[in-house]
C-alpha cells in the first residue's frame, strides 16, 4: 500500500503449524499459504523474518523414527537431519517466487557477548535491506538446557526485539486467547485486546504438541518480552497465515483514514466514524499493545539476551538508587546467591520488608520472569494478597553484570566501598555493578484488558 510506512514483522510458526503431528509429514496446504503471505507483505513494502520449528519433527520421518526420544544426543542428530529438508523446504517454496532467504540458527551462547549480539543484529539489518527473508531457528544441534532459549515463542520475541519489530505474529491452533477454555465452554469470550499482561485472565490451558515445546503459557511470556521491546504482539491462528496480511492492511487502512481526517478538519466526528465503519473487519485475534516506553538495544540485551546464573538481593534504598539511575553498591546488598564470575549476569531481586504489598509509587511489581527457562528458585517469586508480614517480599526486578564474583559480594555485602580493598585486598570498582550494566524491568500498566471500539479500528 503506497504512502503507508515500511514495517519490520516477526512471524513465529511452531512445529505443528508446519508439521502433521501424526504423520510428520508438511503440511504443505499451509506453509504454502505462508509463502505466500510473507511475499505478499514484501510487496507492499515490509520487512519480514520468520521464525521456524520443525526441524526435529521433520528428522523423525526422515529416519523414520516414530516417537521423539529422550536421549539428548539423538534429539541433536535428528534436528541435524530435519534442519536440512526443513529449511530445503522453506527455500524450494520461495524459489517460485522469486523470494531469496537466508538461514539463521542461534543459541543464547551466539549473543551472551555483546560484540556477538551486535554482529548477529548488523547480519538481520542488512538481510532485510536486500530484501531477503531470514529463517530463523534455535540451533537444536548445539543447544544444550543451559544455552536454549526455552522454546521458540522466547526465541521468536527475542528476535523481534533484536531488529526491532513493529509486529510478532505468534501463529497457534486458535484464533485468539478466550477467558475459558473454547473447547470445553460454549460461552468462552475472546480477549481482543491486552493492555496489561498481569492482569489477564485467560485460559492458558492449551499445551504444546507432542511435537513442540511451546504453549500457550509460553505464548504470553513471549507476548510479555516482546511488548516491552515495544513489539505489537499478535496471537492468531495459523492454519490461516492470509490473517497476518489481513491484519496489517486494516491496521495501516485505520491509521490512513485517522491521517486523512486529521488533514481535513472539514470532516464531521459523525463522517469520520463513518469511514471506520466502512474498512472490513480484520479476523479475530489477540493483540497485546506494545510499550510507550519500550526497553532497547542494551538494555534489552542485558534483560532478554544473556542467562543469569546468579542472584543478588538488595534492600530498598539500593532499588531506589538504581531508579534514580546510580551505580549499585556494596552497602546495598542484603545478600548472594549462586555461582558466578566477574562480567556475569545476575538477576537483581529487592527485599521488601514489613509490608503486606510492594508500594507500587516506589517499587516494581512482580513480573514473570524475562526468560521461560528461568529455573533458579530465586526466579521472580509470586506475590500474594496476604502473607505473613513477618517475611520479607522477594520481587525480581532486573539484571546486571557484575563486577564482582559470587564469593568476593558475599564477602563486601552491606560494606562501604571505601571498605572493600582491606576486605579483599583490592578494589577493581567502588561498585558492584556499574549502572550502564544494570536494566531494570518495566512496571506494569494498570489498565485492563479491552476490546477495542469500531472506531478504534483495533
Amino acid at each position: 500500500m503506497k504512502g503507508n510506512k515500511r514495517l519490520t514483522i516477526v512471524i513465529k510458526l511452531g512445529s505443528s503449524s508446519i508439521v502433521d503431528e501424526k504423520t510428520r509429514e508438511p503440511l504443505l496446504s499451509v506453509v504454502t499459504l505462508i509463502v505466500e503471505t510473507a511475499v505478499k507483505l514484501r510487496q507492499d513494502g515490509h520487512r519480514v523474518v520468520i521464525v521456524s520449528s520443525g526441524a526435529i519433527a521433520v528428522g523423525l520421518r526422515r529416519m523414520g523414527v516414530g516417537k521423539k526420544p529422550k536421549y539428548l544426543p539423538t534429539i541433536q542428530a535428528l534436528a541435524a537431519v530435519g534442519q536440512c529438508r526443513l529449511i530445503a523446504l522453506w527455500d524450494s517454496l520461495f524459489a517460485h517466487l522469486q523470494q531469496p532467504i537466508a538461514q539463521i540458527l542461534l543459541t543464547r551462547n551466539d549473543i551472551a557477548d555483546r560484540t556477538q549480539y551486535r554482529n548477529a543484529q548488523n547480519t538481520f539489518t542488512e538481510l532485510l535491506n536486500m530484501g531477503v527473508i531470514p529463517i530463523v531457528n534455535e540451533n537444536d544441534t548445539l543447544a544444550v538446557s543451559e544455552i536454549k532459549f526455552g522454546d521458540n515463542d522466547t526465541l521468536s520475541a527475542i528476535t523481534a526485539g533484536m531488529v526491532q519489530a513493529d509486529y510478532l505474529f505468534l501463529m497457534t491452533d486458535v484464533d485468539c486467547l478466550y477467558d475459558k477454555n473454547p473447547r470445553t465452554h460454549a460461552d468462552a469470550q475472546p480477549i481482543k485486546v491486552v493492555e496489561d499482561i498481569s492482569s489477564l485472565a485467560a485460559d492458558v490451558s492449551t499445551s504444546g504438541s507432542a511435537l513442540g515445546t511451546g504453549g500457550m503459557s509460553t505464548k504470553i511470556v513471549a507476548a510479555r518480552l516482546a511488548t516491552s521491546a515495544g513489539v505489537t504482539t499478535v496471537i492468531t491462528r495459523s492454519s490461516n497465515p492470509g490473517n497476518i496480511l489481513d491484519i496489517v492492511r486494516h491496521d495501516q487502512a485505520v491509521v490512513q483514514t485517522e491521517a486523512d481526517s486529521a488533514q481535513d478538519r472539514s470532516l464531521s466526528s459523525s463522517l469520520s466514524s463513518l469511514h471506520f465503519e466502512c474498512l472490513p473487519k480484520p479476523p479475530l485475534h489477540t493483540r497485546f499493545l506494545p510499550d510507550l516506553d519500550p526497553i532497547r538495544d542494551r538494555s534489552f540485551w542485558l534483560l532478554h539476551g544473556l542467562a543469569a546464573h546468579g542472584t543478588i538481593y538488595i534492600d530498598e534504598g539500593a532499588h531506589r538508587a538504581l531508579i534514580s539511575k546510580a551505580g549499585l553498591l556494596p552497602a546495598g546488598i542484603v545478600d548472594v546467591e549462586g555461582k558466578f564470575a566477574q562480567q556475569e549476569a545476575v538477576r537483581i531481586v529487592v527485599v521488601l520488608a514489613g509490608v503486606s504489598r510492594p508500594d507500587p509509587a516506589t517499587s516494581t511489581p512482580s513480573a514473570q520472569p524475562p526468560l521461560a527457562n528461568s529455573t533458579s528458585r530465586s526466579s521472580s517469586p509470586q506475590i500474594s494478597d496476604r502473607f505473613d508480614k513477618s517475611k520479607p517480599v522477594l520481587v525480581e526486578v532486573g539484571r546486571a553484570l557484575v563486577n564482582y564474583s559470587a564469593k568476593e559480594i558475599a564477602r563486601i555485602k552491606g560494606l562501604q566501598s571505601t571498605e572493600i580493598l582491606g576486605v579483599l585486598g583490592y578494589a577493581d570498582s567502588d561498585y558492584v555493578a556499574l549502572r550502564s550494566n544494570v536494566s531494570l524491568m518495566k512496571r506494569e500498566r494498570t489498565s485492563r484488558p479491552v476490546t477495542p471500539s469500531p472506531a478504534g479500528g483495533n
